[in-house]
């Protein structure tokens, strides 16, 4: 049986489109071309075609896409029709501003439990959670069927981390900084590196100045 394989760019820029058409519908937006989105997110039409034909035909030729149902629609491929609770594992600065980002709930993500193991950070609140030791890991993971994790240490406790999470049934895991971890065939990872960001940021800067018509295009 083949498998269809969607690239990860095309996923991302759903997640796009799904922000951009939530924006339209408070608006009282009723419909909403392929030109319309390309345009409101920054990409080509044929771009938001391609994109959206992985999972089937959404809109009528000549009228467009009805912006409730695409919404729907593309909520539904990205799993965001449910809740998701989530661990967190790290109580330090990056930690407290992901308990306190208010696009997790947004978009379903709920944060059910915090984790540390610095002793002067166990016990207290972030938000309206209490920061609990990691031993606890397992207890709050079954207790919610956590599915996802998010790892927010230094990158010499990430491995040890991951491991924990992994070993609790956690199947999914999010992770900040430059370090790579080994985890399960079964279990899906995905690193956030800001640093990394900021460096495709200064080399088109530094190239726009020695070679202008050699500039990336920003990628969506």
């Amino acid at each position: 049986m083949k498998v269809m394989r969607v690239p990860e760019a095309t996923v991302s820029r759903l997640s796009i489109y799904s922000r951009f058409l939530e924006r339209l519908d408070k608006l009282g937006v009723i419909t909403v071309s392929s030109g319309e989105i390309a345009k409101g997110v920054g990409v080509s039409p044929a771009q938001v075609r391609k994109d959206l034909a992985y999972f089937g035909e959404f809109g009528t030729r000549g009228v467009g896409y009805n912006v409730k149902d695409l919404s729907h629609y593309i909520l539904k491929i990205l799993g965001l029709t449910q809740q998701w609770p989530v661990v967190l594992v790290g109580a330090g600065n990056l930690g407290t501003a992901l308990c306190a980002y208010r696009g997790f709930k947004d978009r379903g993500f709920n944060i059910v439990g915090v984790f540390d193991n610095d002793l002067l950070k166990i016990g207290k609140r972030i938000q309206e959670l209490e920061v609990l030791p990691i031993e606890k890991v397992p207890q709050v993971v079954a207790e919610n069927n956590v599915r996802l994790g998010i790892i927010a240490v230094p990158q010499s406790a990430t491995q040890e981390v991951a491991d924990v999470l992994v070993k609790s049934g956690v199947e999914a895991l999010l992770t900040f900084g430059p370090a790579v971890i080994h985890v399960p065939d079964n279990v899906i990872v995905r690193n956030v590196d800001l640093s990394i960001k900021l460096e495709i940021l200064t080399f088109n800067l530094g190239f726009r100045e020695l070679q202008p018509s050699y500039w990336l295009e920003p990628k969506v």
